[in-house]
């Protein structure tokens, strides 16, 4: 019996680096899973299109499918944006069976992640000592969304010993910015801040910009295309091929 493919689903960007970020770690995944059939796809500003990315496995026989979507948060594009795109899928495809998994979302391995990132970020900034920690996201108008960053960054900054805050580069404050100057106000000249962002793009490199501009020490790259994201995105597969089993 042939596995359902996966499909990796971003939001997409008029940033290049953020579907090459994409594409990377759809490498990583078919590295770790050859044996899949797994491709990445878009719901707007990059390409190739979700609908199009269906198309063809389609066209090359498959049957099933699962959806990955590459999003951090249960915001809008989880809540509103995936499902249309599954449904409309759906109907230009009888008889396809489809489904979306849960997002990416913030999986505890992305601690790791996060903290290879900032090794790296500090390494090249020649900063030996840290005084507080900042988490940057994206940001939602979800508050529920906001709450789960801070959550994670709260458990962050308990494995280095370290006051943490989290900080958003849209919808909800505090912005990144204000975050480092709060503090600096405080005393702790030495705040690094870490990027909760799958690739680079707009937001992330403006949460960097105000940082470095309020006077953090450094800021981390993206999650990018890591081991253990892919390892999620595998993870998140396999709990949607299961669910397309028939009952």
């Amino acid at each position: 019996m042939t596995a359902p493919a996966l499909i990796a689903l971003a939001h997409g960007s008029r940033d290049p680096r953020s579907a090459a970020t994409v594409q990377a770690l759809i490498e990583e995944v078919r590295g770790q899973r050859p044996d899949l059939p797994v491709e990445a796809a878009f719901l707007d500003l990059s390409k190739p299109a979700f609908p199009k990315v269906v198309d063809k496995l389609v066209r090359k026989g498959h049957e099933e499918i699962v959806v990955v979507p590459l999003l951090l948060s249960e915001a809008f594009h989880a809540r509103v944006d995936v499902p249309s795109a599954v449904a409309q899928a759906e109907q230009a495809h009888p008889g396809l069976r489809i489904r979306a998994s849960r997002i990416l979302g913030l999986e505890p391995s992305f601690l790791g992640v996060l903290d290879l990132r900032l090794r790296a970020a500090l390494k090249e900034a020649r900063v030996r000592e840290l005084d507080a920690l900042v988490l940057a996201a994206a940001g939602s108008s979800d508050p529920l969304a906001n709450q789960a960053v801070a959550r994670l960054a709260r458990v962050w900054g308990a494995r280095h010993h370290l006051p943490v805050t989290a900080a958003f580069a849209s919808s909800a404050p505090p912005a990144t910015g204000e975050a480092v100057r709060a503090f600096r106000r405080e005393g702790r000249r030495h705040v690094a801040v870490a990027s909760l962002f799958l690739a680079h793009g707009f937001l992330p490199d403006r949460a960097a910009e105000l940082a470095l501009e309020a006077g953090a020490v450094a800021v981390s790259e993206p999650l990018g295309a890591d081991p253990d994201v892919a390892r999620a995105v595998l993870a998140r597969y396999a709990v949607g091929a299961v669910e397309l089993v028939p009952v």
